[in-house]
């Protein structure tokens, strides 16, 4: 054996191993991912559905669908972790070139992960949820014996007429579309044409879902964590409100355990238990404020709305700038790269810094956008509960999360967050070199996710400021012209110290003569 053919050989076996050592490396990752999503599904998957049934048969119907619910929640786990791999790989590779324990991190196994995640996404978006909740549903034909396989045998027939007829609505579609004869007259290339246009339909529709939720989803989380954390004391006294809340919950529980009405009005028993647990939470919402550590209180809650108003934020100004590059640079047009090489350049002006800020922002907007989808009045029935969610809305779940995530890398390249141009099949998407829709898409985003900082931000603070600003005076003035006992009490508080006064108008100020019981 000559020299040349040594190396040739020796060339062959490196990009065997190559390939080994990749395959294993995905086969991990997934595993992985896999397991951890199993223990999500279980967490919220109702204990009925699962093999503590009488049936056999409908045991092995869920198990199945179980593990494909898996599967898919795993794919959409997958595709959000991808740009931020990604990213975080070139810069790895950047920073430490010749590294001989980061070897296995190349283009050829991102290029793999990118392949792969386009392929389970559709798979799973097309065939296998559509399989899994036809599965669930389906008893057999009538006539057939029962079993396993004739569910098998109902779904398949189900879901072949399903695909026709959305490869028909697509080849319509897309002969409407189309500008040349062969798209209107044949279905003859159907991998090359009609499946890509079919995915460009769907990725559309994904950041299209994205636009709308993210938004929302800003300005739900910045609502959530003023209730979840401690805000700090601005011009109120804790220890006022706190008695005079429990002097509210006294008079309350003591009128509700004497039972006698009063002069006035009627007590409504089942009225008052409900006004005394709603006074009841208020007061323990108090204790744990008043509870709280001063780091907790004057810096947990600063901080927490400084880091959302913070990344809010540089996410509009990189949306901002985005869009001059638009205006500017054809080449700034979100367009698939199948020739990249990594650890050749960063992708941020900023270093390692800028990366760093890419993946936080990308995690950021991906958040926001689950919390809004699942705020939005539209998906509120969607909301998993624990160890209480079937098997139909866990399909419903996994579809979802799965259109959000698949459609995150193209979310983040068309708004600018990232200048990593999409790998494999993501950037095969028609509407992707429509310079319309993208500078439409830029601008929606700005303007939203802009009204979103002026209504959460700038309304909060004012009517906080006016609420504790006002609120003595308020008290007092509404007090006195009731000529209630105690004028510096809360409203609620007179009223329930005081029955019978809402009713009556607020310059008079009625009292029952000395001498005359109730």
């Amino acid at each position: 054996m000559g020299p040349a053919e040594q190396d040739a050989l020796a060339l062959r076996e490196q990009i065997f191993h190559e390939r080994v050592r990749e395959c294993i490396i995905c086969a991990l990752l997934f595993a992985s991912l896999y397991i951890l999503c199993h223990f999500i599904i279980t967490h919220f998957k109702k204990h009925t559905d699962f093999a503590a049934v009488h049936d056999d048969e409908d045991a092995a119907v869920n198990r199945i669908a179980l593990g494909l619910c898996t599967f898919t929640l795993a794919t959409a786990l997958g595709a959000v972790l991808l740009l931020p791999f990604s990213i975080i790989t070139n810069e790895v590779l950047l920073s430490f070139p010749h590294n001989f324990y980061i070897q296995w991190l190349n283009g050829s196994l991102i290029h793999g992960l990118w392949n792969l995640i386009f392929l389970f996404s559709n798979l799973s978006l097309i065939f296998l949820m559509p399989f899994a909740y036809f599965f669930t549903e389906s008893e057999g034909f009538a006539g057939s014996k029962k079993g396993i396989m004739a569910r098998v045998y109902e779904t398949s027939v189900v879901l072949l007429l399903l695909t026709l007829l959305v490869l028909g609505m697509v080849w319509v579609a897309s002969a409407i579309a189309g500008t040349d004869a062969a798209s209107r007259q044949s279905l003859y290339d159907l991998w090359d044409c009609y499946l890509p246009y079919l995915y460009s339909c769907i990725s559309l529709l994904g950041v299209l879902l994205l636009l709308l939720c993210t938004p929302f989803g800003l300005s739900t989380m910045f609502t959530v964590t003023g209730k979840l954390l401690v805000k700090p004391r601005l011009l109120e006294d804790l220890d006022e409100q706190l008695s005079c809340t429990r002097l509210e919950e006294a008079a309350v529980s003591h009128r509700i355990s004497s039972g006698k009405a009063s002069c006035w009005l009627n007590l409504d028993m089942e009225l008052l238990r409900e006004q005394l647990l709603t006074i009841r939470s208020r007061r323990r919402t108090l204790e744990l404020r008043r509870r709280a550590s001063p780091w907790q209180r004057n810096l947990g809650y600063p901080l927490a709305m400084l880091g959302l108003l913070a990344l809010t934020g540089i996410s509009v100004l990189i949306v901002c700038f985005h869009v001059l590059e638009l205006l500017l640079d054809e080449a700034a047009m979100p367009r698939g790269m199948q020739d990249a090489s990594l650890g050749q350049v960063s992708f941020s002006i900023f270093g390692s810094f800028g990366a760093a800020l890419q993946v936080i922002l990308i995690f950021y907007l991906m958040i926001s956008s689950v919390v809004g989808f699942y705020s939005s009045p539209l998906f509120t029935h969607l909301l998993p509960r624990r160890q209480d969610t079937p098997l139909t809305k866990i399909i419903g779940n996994c579809v979802s999360l799965l259109v959000l995530s698949s459609a995150l890398p193209v979310f983040s390249r068309t708004l600018g967050i990232t200048h990593f141009d999409l790998l494999g099949d993501f950037g095969r998407s028609n509407w992707l070199g429509n310079f319309y829709i993208i500078f439409l898409y830029n601008m929606s985003f700005a303007g939203l996710t802009t009204l979103c900082l002026v209504k959460k931000v700038s309304w909060a603070v004012q009517a906080e400021l006016l609420r504790a600003l006002g609120e003595d005076r308020v008290v007092g003035t509404q007090g006195q012209a009731l000529g209630c006992p105690c004028p510096s009490f809360p409203p609620a508080l007179t009223f329930s110290l005081c029955p019978g006064l809402h009713k009556l108008p607020l310059p008079v100020a009625r009292r029952r003569p000395l001498g005359k019981p109730c």
